[in-house]
């Protein structure tokens, strides 16, 4: 992180550090549950006073900036989306009005150009609704949690399917990717389910997901002394929470981890750590075994909201192509 302070132009030093914070995270340098340094960190790193930086980062925490837990620190609460969101309006904006302009020189009135416009998005919102996809996961509980995601955001059809679906495949299975327009993936297993589907001929595309700020927060609001015990049906899931855990400064929490089905081994993490983080199908069964008497925390992931967007974009493209 880069501040430079200019005392010689007349705007208070602490607006100075909250404006460069806030560019910062604008830019993409910092992200969502990027760790902050201290008060006295940053204070010594740019030749100021404690409690100027301190004015700066209670500004930017009313704000929903920054958010700070007692031992742990101060980490980035919220990205830039309301600057991304108002250049892309502007951006809109601009090509709005070179349309209507020469709507209006080939003699079409502004109630006529509105109504072509919404035309068109119905138009588009019909076909999205025809389109059958698959989101293809290595567990069935993310399977289903982003396919759900999709489906609400979109507003179409998404199946979900594991990769182990794809490894045996059964005639059902054949069906339903004979049947889909789009095979969706994250990232991480875009080359492997290419491969694998490779005899269909059908587009697979990769999403980003993120760690549902919510729960990191809830995990980071206990001491540093508690036991967190986790329960999830993959080592791959086991992995994505402990990296999840670090990115957000987190990387000191003490987590005793299982992925095994059997009820003594559930039990032996449920009876010897304080506070059960469990992936989505997982919540059920471990609230029964703990009987409800410890706090369980669902581990969830959220589709990128850009991915989201691309998603639309992709399926425009199959549009263009029929």
């Amino acid at each position: 992180m880069n501040i430079v302070i200019d005392k010689k132009n007349g705007i208070p030093i602490y607006i100075q550090i909250k404006n460069q914070i806030m560019e910062e995270i604008k830019n993409g340098n910092l992200k969502i549950g990027d760790k902050m340094p201290t008060e006295r960190e940053l204070a010594k790193a740019i030749n100021t006073s404690r409690n100027t930086v301190s004015a700066a980062y209670n500004l930017l925490e009313q704000e929903g900036v920054l958010t700070s837990y007692q031992g742990r620190g101060t980490f980035v609460a919220e990205e830039a989306k309301t600057w991304k969101q108002h250049d892309i309006k502007d951006k809109l904006l601009k090509i709005i009005d070179i349309a209507l302009e020469e709507a209006l020189e080939m003699g079409i009135d502004s109630r006529e150009f509105f109504a072509i416009i919404q035309e068109r998005i119905k138009e588009r919102e019909e076909f999205i609704k025809k389109i059958n996809a698959v989101f293809i996961e290595c567990n069935i509980e993310q399977a289903k949690d982003f396919s759900k995601q999709l489906s609400e955001a979109i507003d179409f059809n998404v199946i979900p399917m594991t990769i182990s679906e794809l490894n045996n495949m059964t005639d059902k299975t054949k069906k339903i990717l004979e049947q889909t327009q789009l095979i969706i993936t994250t990232f991480n297993h875009v080359n492997e389910v290419k491969n694998l589907t490779l005899d269909f001929n059908k587009d697979v595309f990769g999403v980003a997901i993120n760690p549902s700020l919510e729960t990191i927060v809830k995990i980071a609001r206990y001491p540093k002394e508690t036991k967190f015990g986790l329960v999830c049906l993959s080592k791959e899931f086991h992995f994505k929470v402990e990296n999840a855990l670090k990115s957000a400064g987190l990387d000191n929490i003490i987590i005793n981890a299982t992925t095994s089905r059997r009820i003594e081994d559930v039990q032996y993490i449920i009876d010897t750590c304080d506070v059960l983080i469990v992936s989505p199908g997982r919540k059920s069964e471990v609230l029964k075994l703990s009987k409800e008497e410890k706090e369980v925390i669902r581990f969830d992931y959220n589709l990128d909201q850009d991915s989201v967007k691309a998603v639309i974009v992709k399926i425009m493209e199959i549009k263009k192509n029929i």
